[in-house]
């Protein structure tokens, strides 16, 4: 594709070159650039590709995007051999729009729906993509677990790709004949426009608690970066909002979209209630109609009737809709329940917030409280919560207390044990924690630093009827510790427990 083609949509600040040039790729990355590539240099958290220009024009770069030219800079023109320089004044927001372009505006040929929110956006886009299969239709899901095109599995890196591997991913759909993608859009992928060309038939928003507040600062940063993406849908697309959250309303107060509401507690577009609920999952009646579904947890019921409004907003009947929803099963990692031979049950979720820790426990409760629990359940009169959390290194601080006193709240005992410490020491990240508690709530809190262990612990605690919360890590299969990822399942450690059980 032309240069002069990508750039069509580009408000350009100097051109030093030729924008008749043939571009074979693009990249941000300057180890990706081959012969006729487009390098476009973006000032990130960790480097400024600015200063990887030259080496991008070494390994053959056909043109350079970005915000200073390298002639004048410590370059003369010649150096740049016959790269063309383009200017802008924020790579950051020309990315996207190039590389929509680039690959031929891939959403335009599909139908593409994305969902933010803290919590929740890894179900409702999952559990959509799986809907819509069910329906008879091709798709592709853009996750936190992993992404699909039609069926076809992608491992994931990030909860959204960056501009130009999102493109790409969305070309490949249309290549495969999907007719619709479903994406999570977290809040970094929208304050760094990520998303930025994109065409989106509809957004959903789940909730929002504090989350990402390293990144963000403030709840009132990450709060505005979820509303640009409703700010930006267009005309004609739909938004659908959680009505139970008190930034439902903000979040589409200024969209163009047609705007549609749910709940679970007050009058909305899209209505549910539980009729019944045990650990097999719930019946619930959604607008006048009951289904029984394989999810338990009032904030499921709010996860699915997303899923039901997004469903009617494509233009789905309702009776369709909720005969595949009875089918669908939970997202791997969340609430997944692992039956113990001892009649113990151990739930691993990825619950890492206070707000996603407090929905998951009180889940739990729902099921153990209710008038519908299981046989094992019925022989112990008072059946015991056990959790086992952490919190994730070089990561939101403040959150790490408030995650500790959730986890006392609604359990009988808490091991509190290493997450992901990245670059930090697990134990300053258990002792941040520990530091939310008051003496009295410490007497049922032990501290285990190998995680391993703290779930092994935990399994050797609990008694028939017990339920064993896991959370932090869900679906991830690794540590990540200096830098290093080291394989790390919490399901397969509970399994290997209940194939041999500790005396």
């Amino acid at each position: 594709m032309r240069l002069s083609d990508i750039l069509k949509n580009i408000k350009t600040v100097s051109v030093e070159g030729s924008l008749d040039v043939e571009i074979t790729g693009v990249d941000i990355d300057s180890r990706r650039v081959e012969k006729g590539h487009l390098f476009v240099a973006m000032r990130g958290t960790q480097t400024d590709g600015h200063q990887y220009i030259a080496k991008a024009i070494e390994q053959g770069a056909a043109a350079i995007l970005c915000e200073e030219s390298p002639v004048g800079k410590g370059a003369d023109a010649s150096s740049c051999g016959s790269a063309t320089i383009v200017t802008v004044s924020s790579t950051e927001t020309a990315v996207g729009p190039v590389a929509t372009a680039f690959y031929g505006n891939p959403s335009e040929k599909l139908t593409l729906v994305g969902v933010t929110g803290t919590n929740g956006k890894t179900t409702i886009a999952t559990l959509l993509y799986n809907m819509f299969r069910a329906l008879g239709h091709k798709c592709g899901l853009l996750s936190t677990v992993c992404n699909y095109i039609n069926g076809k599995p992608i491992p994931a890196t990030h909860t959204t790709p960056d501009a130009i591997e999102l493109n790409r991913l969305l070309a490949q759909m249309v290549d495969e004949g999907c007719e619709y993608a479903f994406m999570e859009c977290s809040s970094h992928a929208i304050a760094q426009q990520r998303i930025g060309g994109l065409k989106f038939a509809g957004g959903i928003f789940t909730n929002l608690t504090r989350d990402h507040l390293d990144y963000h600062k403030t709840v009132e940063n990450y709060r505005n970066a979820k509303k640009m993406f409703f700010d930006s849908l267009p005309k004609g697309s739909f938004a659908i909002t959680n009505a139970d959250d008190k930034n439902g309303l903000f979040m589409v107060q200024n969209t163009k979209a047609t705007v549609k509401t749910y709940s679970v507690r007050q009058m909305a577009d899209f209505k549910a209630r539980i009729v019944e609920c045990h650990f097999e999952g719930m019946y619930l009646e959604i607008d006048g109609h009951e289904v029984g579904v394989q999810f338990i947890g009032k904030f499921n019921v709010s996860n699915l009737l997303a899923v039901y409004a997004a469903a009617i907003m494509l233009g789905k009947e309702p009776e369709e809709v909720l005969v595949v929803m009875s089918t669908l099963k939970s997202v791997a990692g969340r609430l997944e329940p692992i039956a113990s031979p001892e009649g113990w049950t151990a739930i691993v979720d990825y619950a890492h917030t206070p707000d996603a820790l407090e929905n998951v426990l009180n889940a739990i409760h729902e099921v153990l409280q209710g008038k519908s629990q299981p046989s094992t359940l019925k022989s112990q009169i008072s059946p015991k919560v056990i959790t086992v959390c952490g919190a994730g290194g070089n990561r939101d601080k403040g959150k790490r207390p408030l995650m500790a006193q959730e986890a006392v709240k609604q359990s009988d005992r808490v091991i509190i044990t290493s997450d992901n410490p990245r670059f930090e020491e697990p134990q300053d990240i258990i002792n941040d924690m520990l530091a939310g508690l008051t003496p009295q709530q410490m007497k049922k809190v032990v501290s285990i630093t190998d995680r391993r262990e703290a779930i092994r612990t935990a399994c050797m605690m609990a008694q028939k009827g017990d339920v064993i919360l896991i959370a932090g890590k869900g679906h991830e299969d690794y540590q990540e510790i200096k830098g290093v990822k080291h394989h790390f399942d919490d399901r397969e450690v509970v399994r290997e427990v209940t194939l041999s059980p500790l005396s």
